[in-house]
Formats: structure tokens, sequence, C-alpha cells
């Protein structure tokens, strides 16, 4: 579901949900019809995307178990920077990475469901925290040294108890049970329960779901035809109306009217020419 490129609300509202900002999805380059060796194949998505102050950001979601996972995840980020790095370019314009795990197999070991890791640096004699000068934050936008580096989040579904407390929480049943309670209000939660509805349906349903949403968007291109093409005579009659009887508000009222009757038909199923043919209109 999250790799499908034409669902991005559902992949923007389940990376808002998590990373706590509004994320907006610019593309989706998925790497596994690119890979050149069989080492390289695993489960990732790399997401080009753009956050709230318009950075750009990668994001990666893995799904790979295995014993030397941490590692895959150090490789991803690591690679995801220099992919986004082209020769010559400046160190400053490195990308921000989100490293998004979500895993289905005990992971390290740890109370928790949800692990979040970011880069600091700690005085080994004063204890103080290293901070970006203000050159620094004025040159690259930035405002903690965290922000600069690769971010980790790590979701252990199997750890997930089915306690819903949070809007991740919710994104958390769906991972661990492919269902949606009709409460959850995260977002990108509605799309993806349509989602689940239309891949439970049999194939012959799926067909016939697929023409009405045909059907509804033939309708829709008709009533925005007749829109227009009702605006342009109203607005020649009117104006002819208008030299020759000065009546231009009664044109309009009753162009008005001949519309709805027109927007009716047609939201009643009836073809546009059959519409026009019913109202009397050439």
């Amino acid at each position: 579901m999250l790799r499908r490129k034409a669902n991005y609300v559902i992949l923007e509202g389940f990376l808002t949900t998590l990373l706590g900002k509004k994320i907006k999805i610019k593309t989706i380059d998925d790497p596994e019809g690119s890979k050149k060796t069989e080492e390289q194949k695993y489960n990732r998505v790399d997401i080009l995307a753009e956050e709230e102050k318009g950075d750009l950001v990668v994001i990666e979601i893995q799904f790979t178990p295995e014993i030397d996972y941490y590692h895959r995840m150090l490789f991803g980020s690591s690679k995801a920077i220099t992919d986004y790095l082209s020769e010559g370019m400046s160190y400053s314009k490195a990308r921000k990475v989100y490293s998004i795990n979500i895993v289905y197999f005990d992971l390290g070991v740890g109370k928790d469901y949800i692990y979040h890791g970011t880069t600091s640096f700690k005085g080994l004699h004063y204890k103080d925290e290293l901070k970006l000068s203000p050159k620094q934050k004025e040159e690259f936008g930035k405002l903690d040294i965290k922000d600069i580096f690769p971010e980790y989040y790590i979701l252990k579904v199997d750890r997930f108890s089915n306690e819903v407390k949070g809007k991740i929480d919710e994104w958390m049943y769906l991972f661990k049970n492919s269902k949606i309670e009709r409460r959850f209000a995260a977002p990108g939660l509605k799309e993806a329960s349509e989602i689940l509805e239309y891949s439970r349906l049999s194939f012959r349903e799926q067909k016939r779901y697929d023409q009405y949403l045909d059907n509804r968007r033939s309708n829709a291109s008709s009533i925005y035809t007749a829109k227009l093409e009702g605006k342009a005579e109203g607005r020649a009659e009117g104006r002819e109306e208008g030299r020759e009887e000065g009546k231009l508000e009664g044109k309009a009222e009753g162009r008005q009217e001949g519309m709805l009757e027109l927007l009716s038909l047609l939201e009643s199923g009836m073809s546009l020419a059959e519409a026009k043919r019913k109202l009397g209109i050439g």
C-alpha cells in the first residue's frame, strides 16, 4: 500500500503522523528495479519529500528480516545521502535523511515498539552538548546538529499490543492487523481503508467498482462541460439581450433556471446530448 505511487496521500498521512510535521511527497523512487546486485535487493522505498519549511528530505521505509539489519539501515541512509549529492556539490547540500523501518521480527532487545534515534555530540569533560553556531544556523537553515544528520525510526510491529493510545498507534494497528477501525482518524487512514476494502473484493466486484468509478468520472466531465457551455451561452445571450432590450437580470435568471434543470438531468445519469435534447437546447 505504501509503495504505490498513486497513493501519495496515504504515505503522506503516515509520515506526517510519525514525524509530527506536515510532509508533502514530490516523488517516489523505488530502487527495486534498478539495483545492480542481488546483495543490494532488500525491501526499501526511497522517497524524496518536502516538509513544511520547503526543505527536501529523503525518507526510507525498509522491511527486511536480517540479523545485520542495523548495518542495512546504516548502509541505506548513507547511500541515500550520496545518491542525492551530485559530484562537485558542496557538502552543505547533503540531504536530510529519515530512515523509517517497519519490522515484523525481533530486532534487538527492548520493551518499546517504536524507537527514535538521532545524532548528538556530548563533551567528555564538561558534559555539554555541541551546538551549531549562529552563522551555521543562518547558512544551513537548521536549528540543531541533529537536524543535519540522519534520524532513524524503528517500528516493531510484533511488539505492538493492539492498545491504541494515539494516532501513530492507529497506523501500528493497521500494520499488524491489516484492518482499520471506524473510530480511527489519523491522516491517510481514510484513503488506506478504501484501498483495503477494494483489495478484499472479488475480481468481478473490482471490475464492477472500476466501471462505477468510470461512470462517475464521465458524468462529472459532462457536468463540467455543461457548466462551461452554459456560462458561454449565458454571456453571449446576455450581452445580446442587454443591447436589444436591456433585460440582463431577467436573462440571467432564466439561464440559471435552465442550468439547474440541465445539471439535475446529468446527475440522474442522462448523457449531455440527451439532456440538451430534452430541454430543447441546440
